[in-house]
């Protein structure tokens, strides 16, 4: 059984939660941070670019962004463009994916596979796409991966969509899919679905997937592994 560190966060500036994944991937490969971690919290609203772009499928102007105060940040993850917002749980993994011999694309299933069961928790069928790789209800999408993988190390990860305002992604072709439909666990279950029950969820799914027990941490602690 692998040990792994688990820091849950509350509602984290898209830039602060960026900088801290930098540094934990720094720490990770220099051995300041012995055991891979997992970040677990909620945006305010931000879009962001992978290296794909995105950016001609983003529908509104930069005039409107500004009078909604929403940024629009370009990243080093894969895939095209998304949208955070509260109401949705994201999860970066940091992950020496050589020590765990695990290979990037069995990575990407992990992380698919994650959102699938946890929604499987409320009877939700999700499932996976080969193409557009994320967790699908049917024709539409409840979570998406983006990853980057750097010295053999992960970072970025999974956005699910749990009570999130699904409004901003009709301003966007979210992960470049013309007439993309997404949706959130609520609305699939029928029901209000909490985001610090499918923190516990999602938890128990990454760490079974995994092979992993983890140990819940703060931020002090985890400043002084990767600071």
């Amino acid at each position: 059984m692998r040990f792994a560190y688990l820091l849950d966060l509350p509602l984290t500036e898209y830039s602060n939660a960026l900088a801290l994944q930098r540094a934990a991937v720094q720490a990770r490969r220099e051995g300041r941070l012995d055991r891979d971690l997992i970040l677990m919290l909620e945006h305010p609203p931000v879009f962001t670019l992978g290296r794909r772009g995105g950016r001609e499928n983003l529908l509104i102007s930069e005039e409107e962004l500004r009078k909604k105060n929403i940024a629009v940040v370009p990243i080093e993850r894969g895939g095209d463009i998304t949208y955070h917002g509260s109401g949705q749980l994201v999860v970066y993994p940091i992950v020496d994916l050589n020590a765990a011999h695990i290979k990037v694309v069995a990575f990407v299933d992990l992380l698919e596979q994650a959102m699938i069961r946890t929604a499987a928790h409320w009877d939700i069928p999700a499932r996976g796409d080969a193409q557009h790789r994320g967790a699908w209800v049917e024709h539409r999408k409840l979570g998406s991966i983006g990853l980057t993988v750097r010295h053999g190390i992960s970072f970025h990860g999974l956005a699910l969509n749990v009570t999130t305002d699904l409004t901003p992604f009709t301003w966007i072709n979210p992960c470049g899919i013309q007439a993309c439909e997404m949706t959130t666990l609520s609305r699939e279950a029928n029901q209000s679905v909490s985001v610090e029950e499918v923190r516990k969820q999602m938890a128990d799914q990454l760490g079974g997937l995994l092979g992993a027990t983890f140990k819940s941490i703060n931020i002090e602690s985890a400043n002084a592994y990767i600071r």
